[in-house]
């Protein structure tokens, strides 16, 4: 099976990506076994399924990606009226994106929590934090690995809160151009500065 269309994505299948989420009921009746990646985006697309739509993609891309993704939605969610703290937030994220830095990744996660979780810029800065290493309090001891699901289940409510955060009423829109915005970053054709 081919992930035609989603270059970034290394499943071989729709199914693969949903053990790692619960999928909505209306969603789970329309996957398949043998369906791609790219076919069910597709599916739940056209169905209208946008929610269903953007966690399953969160899930599918690698982590990197997934926080661009997350990180370029919500710039797209505030236009151009982004808060201090959410632009702060945003900027530490695309610096872990771009240098992959654990000393990046904690500059996220503060600011994500500076911005707060009712925040976009907020999530995303979050999800950045979770998307590997140590998560363990600098001095600690202990080390505690950053779970796997975390880096997809925040930075889809990233992507999810964008779409609503300002004229919620535009929501069905802007998660469409999410999407188209997924699937660019999945083929490499919106893509970070190194």
């Amino acid at each position: 099976m081919s992930t035609a269309g989603l270059a970034k994505v290394t499943a071989k299948t729709a199914a693969e990506i949903c053990k790692q989420f619960e999928l909505g009921d209306e969603a789970q009746a329309l996957l398949r076994d043998n369906l791609t990646p790219k076919q069910f985006l597709d599916v739940l697309m056209e169905k209208g399924a946008h929610i269903d739509a953007i966690r399953y993609f969160t899930f599918a891309l690698p982590k990197r990606e997934a926080i661009w993704w997350a990180c370029q939605c919500a710039r797209l969610g505030y236009g151009a009226n982004i808060p201090p703290k959410a632009a702060a937030a945003l900027q530490a994220a695309e610096k872990w994106v771009s240098d992959q830095k654990d000393e990046s990744r904690w500059a996220a996660k503060k600011t994500g929590e500076a911005a707060g979780n009712e925040q976009p810029a907020g999530l995303a800065a979050l999800a950045t934090f979770f998307s590997g290493g140590n998560i363990a309090p600098p001095g600690s001891d202990h080390k505690v690995p950053a779970p796997e699901h975390l880096t997809g289940l925040i930075g889809g409510a990233a992507v999810m809160l964008a779409g609503v955060y300002s004229e919620a009423e535009k929501s069905a829109e802007k998660y469409k151009k999410f999407l188209a915005l997924g699937i660019d970053v999945a083929n490499s054709t919106n893509k970070w500065k190194e």
